[in-house]
C-alpha cells in the first residue's frame, strides 16, 4: 500500500513515517513544504491513501495560515479532483486539523477553510474523508518551543532549565501522537469510522489536565533520579508523559549513578522505588555470608537468584516451625517471605552471590518493620 503524507517532516509525520516504515509491503511517499506541485501531482497518481498532515501553526506572518492551511489543502484537492476526472482513481484523505477550527482566530479560521475544501471533494467527486479536530498532540520527537507546552517542558526540565508558566490552572487537553497514529493505521486497515456529534473523527484517549499539573509531573520525572522515587508510568497520561520526558533527555543523561552500600558480607544497591508498588534492589553475599536474621509484621519481599546458590531458611516466630529451600540461578525460583516468619539466606555456593530483590513497600527508616531474629 502506497500511502502519501504531506508534512512528513514534522512532528506527526515523522512518528507515522517510522511506523508505517514498520509495516512490511507499506510505502511511504513524503511530500514536504519544499517540494513542488508536480511532485505532488506525482505522488497523488500512486497513492493509495492520503495523510493530510502539512500546515502551519505558529508562523512569523499570519497570512501564512492561509497559504499554508486553506491554500494549500485546496491545491491537494484540486489536484485529487483532477486525478478522478483522468483515471477514476480517488484515494482516500485523513486530515489533521486543529479543536480550534471552532475558534475565532486566524488558525482557527484556516484549518476550518481547509476541512470545508476537503468536505466538499468528498461531497462532489466521493473521495472518503477522515477529518480529526485534535487537540494538543505531544510525544518523542515534538518541538520544543514551537507548538507544544509539554515539549518544551521536558526539553527544559531534562536540561535542568528553567520553565515559565503564566496561568498554572490554565485547562489542557492532551493526545499522545501513540494513539493518534494508532487511529489512522486502524483506518488504512479499514475500521470503521468513529465519529463525534459533528462528523469529525474521534482519536482518544484525550487527557484533561491542566498547565501545572503537567509542569509538576515533568519536574518529578528529574527529581527521581535523586529520589530513587518514581510516580505511575506504567499507562495513561503519566505512562506517556514519562515517554516524552526521557525522549528529550540529552545523550550524556542517557545513565546516572546509584548508592552503593558495601560491607563485609557484600553490596546492597537500592534501583528504584515507587509510590504505590515497593521498591526494588539487589544484593550480593561472599561465600559462606548469611544475610537477613529477621522478620516483618507485614512487610513481604520477593528474592531471585541471579547468580551463584542460595539457602533460605524460615523460622515461625510463634510455633517455631521450620523450613528450607534451596536455589540457585540455574533453575530460576522466586522466593517470598512471610510476615511473622524469621529468614536469612546464606550463600552456599563458591562464587559471589547476587540476588534480585522486590519489597512490596519504600523502606522508611524512621519504621523499618524489620525485627531482628537470628535462626
Amino acid at each position: 500500500m502506497n500511502v502519501l503524507i504531506t508534512g512528513a517532516q514534522g512532528f506527526v509525520g515523522r512518528n507515522l513515517s517510522v511506523a508505517l516504515g514498520e509495516r512490511s509491503g507499506w510505502n511511504v511517499l513524503a511530500i514536504g513544504r519544499g517540494d513542488s506541485p508536480e511532485a505532488l501531482v506525482e505522488a497523488c497518481e500512486h497513492a493509495d491513501a492520503i495523510i493530510h498532515l502539512a500546515g502551519a501553526n505558529r508562523p512569523v506572518d499570519p497570512a501564512e495560515f492561509l497559504t499554508n492551511n486553506r491554500d494549500a489543502t485546496q491545491r491537494l484537492c484540486d489536484v485529487l479532483t483532477d486525478l478522478a476526472a483522468r483515471t477514476g482513481r480517488r484515494p482516500s484523505v485523513l486530515y489533521a486539523s486543529s479543536t480550534q477550527a471552532t475558534q475565532d482566530n486566524p488558525y482557527g479560521a484556516s484549518k476550518r477553510a481547509a476541512e470545508e475544501a476537503l468536505h466538499a471533494l468528498s461531497s462532489q467527486h466521493g473521495h472518503q474523508v477522515h477529518i480529526f479536530r485534535l487537540p494538543n498532540v505531544f510525544g518523542k520527537w515534538c518541538r520544543p518551543h514551537y507548538n507544544s507546552a509539554v515539549a518544551t517542558f521536558c526539553h527544559q526540565v531534562a536540561r535542568d532549565l528553567p520553565i515559565e508558566i503564566r496561568d498554572p490552572a490554565a485547562p489542557l487537553n492532551l493526545v499522545h501522537v501513540d494513539d493518534v497514529i494508532d487511529r489512522f493505521l486502524a483506518l488504512l486497515d479499514g475500521a470503521s469510522p468513529q465519529l463525534d456529534a459533528q462528523g469529525f473523527e474521534v482519536v482518544g484517549p484525550v487527557y484533561s489536565t491542566t498547565v501545572g499539573d503537567v509542569a509538576t509531573t515533568i519536574r518529578a520525572f528529574r527529581e527521581s533520579r535523586e529520589t530513587g522515587v518514581i510516580g505511575a508510568v506504567g499507562h495513561g497520561l503519566g505512562r506517556a508523559l514519562y515517554a516524552t520526558y526521557v525522549s528529550n533527555l540529552p545523550v550524556e543523561a542517557f545513565d546516572y549513578p546509584l548508592v552503593r552500600h558495601e560491607d563485609h558480607r557484600g553490596v546492597f544497591v537500592e534501583m528504584l522505588k515507587t509510590r504505590e508498588s515497593g521498591q526494588f534492589s539487589f544484593f550480593t553475599a561472599h561465600p559462606g555470608v548469611t544475610r537477613g536474621g529477621h522478620y516483618h509484621r507485614a512487610k513481604t519481599e520477593k528474592f531471585l537468584v541471579i547468580q551463584g546458590e542460595a539457602r533460605f531458611r524460615f523460622r515461625h516466630i510463634l510455633t517455631a516451625e521450620t523450613h528450607e529451600i534451596r536455589t540457585n540461578a540455574q533453575s530460576p525460583r522466586i522466593v517470598e517471605t512471610i510476615p511473622g516468619w524469621a529468614h536469612d539466606i546464606t550463600n552456599t555456593g563458591d562464587q559471589t552471590m547476587i540476588v534480585m530483590l522486590w519489597a512490596n513497600e519504600i523502606f522508611d527508616q524512621q519504621s523499618p518493620d524489620t525485627i531482628a531474629a537470628p535462626l
